[in-house]
């Protein structure tokens, strides 16, 4: 018996309120299968569907699927169906699933078949438990059987990313630059193991052993370093009782010449005037 999704409160995002943009570039384009009339536009929903789950970050002509492209072009599938084939393929299970935590797969996955992110980290927490317990293949079809993808896409329409508000597209997203898989990245490439297990593990360790595990010792010491923060207040307080003690030399001058005094004159004005002296 499969657990059941757990229950979340959704947010208030952008996709969820009714729009007002002028239409631009950002406005998504919606590919039907519908409204399909030629090969052409057959193309261009296959090319849309590739663009929308594997990113922009993994059209390669070697992660191509010709078995779903050709299952499109005689229309043998839905374009839910195709969609659905994608998120199942190896491609996506080693470039996007193994890559990532459970958490970010959910909201990488969210974005990419239901057009937009988690709502927080309870809907994250829920949706990873079906990947705990249905793996990735039921993770994918609980996404594509939801009731959210079939009132927004149904089975004849690419997801999309509904609204874009800010930020990059969903599609620019790049799968692999997790925090939790560049530590195992690095663990990886530096054996996975310390200088002090190689050389106790019993026996003698070998050179290249050796120079294989130092690296990754050395990040461990590297990534505990703690920079010294400085400490203002016994800055202030040094400098302060510097200033304290510092004893401040005499500048002044004695001066021996004495400065001439000017007396009042009275000069030829119209009127009597004598500097300094009130006049009426």
């Amino acid at each position: 018996m499969s657990i059941p999704v757990l229950q979340y409160k959704p947010s208030s995002q952008n996709q969820r309120v009714e729009g007002y943009e002028v239409p631009s570039e950002d406005t998504p384009i919606m590919y039907r299968l519908t409204d399909a009339t030629s090969d052409q536009d057959i193309d261009e929903i296959i090319w849309a569907g590739y663009r929308q789950i594997f990113s922009e970050h993994l059209i390669l002509e070697t992660y191509r699927q010709p078995f779903l492209e050709s299952q499109m072009r005689n229309r043998a599938i839905r374009v839910s169906d195709f969609i659905r084939g994608l998120g199942k393929t190896d491609v996506y299970r080693e470039e996007v699933a193994e890559t990532n935590s459970n958490y970010r797969l959910v909201d990488i996955s969210f974005k990419r078949f239901l057009g937009r992110a988690t709502y927080n980290k309870q809907e994250q927490i829920a949706w990873s438990i079906i990947i705990a317990t249905k793996g990735l293949h039921g993770f994918i079809d609980a996404l594509v059987d939801s009731d959210e993808y079939r009132q927004n896409f149904g089975n004849d329409i690419v997801p999309y990313q509904r609204r874009r508000y800010k930020g990059r597209p969903f599609n620019l997203v790049n799968p692999r630059y997790g925090a939790d898989f560049r530590n195992r990245l690095s663990m990886r490439n530096f054996g996975g193991t310390s200088y002090y297990t190689a050389r106790t593990s019993g026996g003698y360790a070998t050179g290249e052993e050796i120079r294989k595990v130092i690296p990754s010792n050395f990040m461990s010491m590297a990534g505990g370093i703690i920079t010294n923060e400085r400490n203002y207040q016994r800055t202030i307080a040094t400098v302060t009782s510097q200033i304290q003690n510092m004893e401040i030399p005499d500048m002044t001058r004695e001066s021996s010449t004495i400065q001439p005094r000017v007396k009042p004159v009275e000069v030829a004005l119209p009127y009597r005037y004598v500097p300094g002296r009130k006049t009426t």
